[in-house]
């Protein structure tokens, strides 16, 4: 599609370059010599160009200076940043422009010094890191990032081949979108450049003060810094979209300091996340309204923990995996109950039914709306917090009179975030979220008799809420209801065991979920002493023909997955 001539945006005329990383920049400037774009350089990277074959016109022939004091001035001019600044849409801007023989840049390309990889030498002088100190680069990428509107940023030559592409779709315009994303990347890149200097010099010039601040950081268990990483290894092949990146940079603004963490003697807050990986895309993009039960409204209610988050966000994901009306209440991350029904009270009725007694003062989730009835029902025992879309006014007013009972409305159901973050001691842990859907035709018979078509109703349901509970997790359910939940167990058959054990409801002819596969038969014949009917599991075992066999003589249905969902 060739962007129309009236949506206010320019094509690419005019490019200033100017990379200390020269991997890929010919190839880019050629692509951009294809639209005629006219290209502006400095020092080592017109040298560079050049050589290539490449026509370039310096910089400094654009300013009327020459490059001066060892290559510390060179881009800091107005007609340089009047050119990056300029709203072409004003007309006043236009007329200083002309005033002043300033010509637009549309595009332009930097990458910094290499400041980090200066300082990661050994035996390096603060002398010598301060020279790799950019200050040009960073003001040109701010100036060009602020006026996205008119003017595209790269700042990384990750992000080549996606402007190219665009430019050739395009017919060598960029959209909008893409300047602005193009434009936060930058800003992204800035900060985390400046962040590098800032750390250097506090560890090099004021060495007390830094282990000051490092301390206090610790103490809150809060870290803004770049992840680096290698590629996942694993068995399962990780989807395109969510590769493991080479950096990944985490922007966090603080939304409400918390009265404590998992205990009074932790301080804590609450931080809402957007990640970007090193191509400067978001990882998690938030949405204007609500998002995600960090941005979730308490309509009532005291002020939420440290505590109360984590397990809202439990509750809030195992609900929104449901395509149908689903309840769940969860304790300590984990289910204490769930259900499915064609009502919302008679879902939350059915998930308090599995455990009645955990189900005290835990969080309960829907994935619609709460209605009057629901309410009344929910205000007959003691709830940390109701999690839902939203409440009625009729539910609201009921759900009030408990002054304490905290209210969270979530909006409207939205994906996760493709990535998961977890810090560990000394670093971070990056991995694609588990958002594996399994379908009927997915699984994989292996006994003698075939499940029903209500026990694979049973089974989908039961698996579904086995992905949200702590391994080794053993789920119990019969008819779109969780009957039974053993969870975090050391051994699997020790959560065979303690579900059957904690069960309220009858276990004869449910189905059973695990989490990854039976190790010995033993788990399958602990469940068959209960009266389950099948099992569904990932199957992969050295010993699956032996657990196969144990259903078969207990005359269950049992379905391999092919997949697990282990829940640490």
């Amino acid at each position: 599609m060739k962007r129309q001539a009236n949506d206010g945006l320019h094509p690419i005329r005019r490019a200033l370059i100017s990379v200390s990383d020269k991997t890929g920049i010919v190839d880019f400037a050629r692509e951009l010599r294809r639209f005629d774009v006219e290209i502006i350089s400095t020092g080592g990277t017109a040298k560079t160009l050049r050589d290539a074959g490449i026509t370039v016109r310096d910089v400094s022939e654009v300013t009327g200076f020459p490059e001066m004091m060892d290559g510390r001035i060179k881009t800091l001019h107005p007609r340089i940043h009047g050119a990056l600044l300029a709203l072409r849409d004003d007309p006043k801007h236009l007329a200083a422009m002309n005033q002043h023989s300033i010509e637009p840049i549309d595009i332009v390309v930097i990458n910094l010094y290499p400041f980090e990889e200066t300082i990661a030498r050994k035996n390096v002088v603060i002398e010598e890191a301060v020279e790799q100190i950019d200050i040009g680069g960073p003001a040109m990428l701010r100036s060009a990032a602020k006026n996205f509107r008119h003017v595209a940023v790269v700042s990384t030559p990750a992000s080549y081949a996606m402007v190219i592409e665009e430019l050739n779709e395009q017919n060598g315009f960029l959209s909008l979108r893409t300047r602005g994303e193009l434009g936060a990347a930058a800003f992204g890149f800035t900060a985390t450049y400046d962040l590098s200097i800032a750390t250097y010099l506090m560890q090099q010039l004021a060495p007390e003060e830094y282990e000051s601040l490092m301390r206090e950081l610790d103490e809150l268990e809060l870290d803004d810094t770049d992840i680096d990483g290698e590629d996942f290894d694993g068995e399962t092949e990780v989807p395109e979209a969510v590769e493991a990146e080479e950096s990944y940079t985490l922007f966090c603004d603080k939304l409400e300091d918390l009265r404590y963490g998992e205990n009074p003697h932790q301080t804590a807050a609450l931080y809402d996340l957007l990640a970007e990986d090193a191509h400067g895309s978001s990882v998690e993009e938030a949405p204007e309204d609500l998002s995600g039960i960090a941005n979730a409204e308490l309509l009532s209610g005291k002020e939420m923990s440290f505590n109360n988050y984590v397990d809202a966000d439990a509750a809030w994901q195992l609900v929104c995996d449901f395509p149908q009306l689903a309840c769940a209440i969860i304790k300590h991350t984990n289910p204490a109950g769930a259900a499915v029904a064609d009502t919302v009270e008679e879902a939350y009725r059915r998930a308090l039914a599995c455990d009645p007694v955990s189900a005290f003062g835990g969080i309960v989730a829907f994935n619609v709306d709460v209605d009057e009835a629901t309410a009344r029902a929910l205000i007959e025992i003691f709830t940390e917090v109701i999690v839902a879309p939203n409440f009625d006014a009729p539910a609201l007013k009921i759900l009030r009179t408990k002054k304490n009972l905290r209210l969270l409305r979530a909006g409207e159901r939205r994906g996760a975030s493709a990535l998961e973050f977890k810090q560990i001691s000394g670093g971070m842990l990056v991995q694609a979220r588990d958002a594996h859907e399994l379908a009927k035709e997915d699984l994989k018979v292996v006994t003698k008799r075939k499940p029903t078509k209500s026990e694979i109703n049973d089974l989908l349901f039961a698996w579904t809420v086995c992905k949200h509970t702590k391994s080794n997790a053993i789920v119990y359910a019969r008819q779109g209801q969780t009957v039974g939940v053993g969870a975090g167990q050391m051994s699997r058959v020790d959560s065979v065991k303690l579900g059957a054990m904690r069960a309220q409801l009858p276990i004869k002819n449910s189905v059973l979920a695990s989490d990854a596969f039976f190790p010995f038969r033993d788990g399958l014949d602990e469940a068959a002493k209960h009266g389950i009917s099948a099992v569904i599991q990932p199957g992969g075992s050295v010993r699956d023909a032996e657990v196969i066999t144990a259903a078969d003589e207990h005359g269950l249905a049992m379905v391999f997955t092919g997949v697990r969902h282990f829940k640490h």
